[in-house]
């Protein structure tokens, strides 16, 4: 991710600068991020994977896309899942109705540009959100999928999948099944 050229800024600062931007930037220690464009496979995929979680999902949740902007309130990062899932009532970011604090689903379609930062640092930062129990990573260019659970000690149990059926146990063992996933992405 390239940061954009400006001066040291205050949440306030970014928020209004974005909320009149064109284009979607995320928010880190006073700096701004802009996010590149996407791919075909990689839309393709965030929109697959949001309608595959939206017919499933459990009363009182709730399936959200790119465009919801989540802050993780103890490291002061702003950013945009590929696809999101919050149960209950949305908590946000004091009086920001256009910020919230309460995923327990993330998922991120992997970018070349993006990947050991999505695989990395940004989970690392996902996994101090109190609500926050699964973690999708889908891979663009191969089948292949990265699913990260919260444990009850709070550890996280990877599960790596390249067929089959992806279980979600926080959201009423919700069935992710790579066929369907993957059936209309390019390779």
């Amino acid at each position: 991710m390239a940061s954009l050229p400006t001066s040291p800024l205050t949440e306030e600062e970014y928020l209004r600068i974005e909320r009149l931007a064109e284009t979607k930037s995320e928010y880190q220690d006073g700096r701004m991020f802009a996010i590149s464009g996407v791919s075909p496979n990689h839309a393709l995929l965030a929109n697959t994977i949001g309608a595959i979680l939206h017919d499933q999902m459990p009363p009182g949740c709730r399936t959200y896309n790119a465009d919801l902007r989540i802050k993780v309130a103890r490291a002061g990062l702003y950013t945009y899942a590929d696809c999101s899932v919050i149960c209950g009532e949305l908590q946000y970011a004091a009086d920001q109705k256009d910020v919230v604090l309460n995923p327990i689903l993330i998922v991120e379609v992997l970018s070349p540009s993006t990947e050991g930062y999505d695989r990395g640092r940004k989970f690392e930062l996902y996994r101090t959100i109190p609500s926050f129990r699964e973690y999708l990573l889908i891979a663009q260019d191969e089948r292949y999928v990265e699913h990260y659970s919260k444990q009850d000690e709070g550890g996280w149990l990877l599960r790596e999948y390249r067929s089959g059926i992806v279980t979600i146990p926080s959201l009423q063992q919700l069935r992710i099944a790579l066929d369907e996933l993957y059936e209309s992405a390019v390779n």
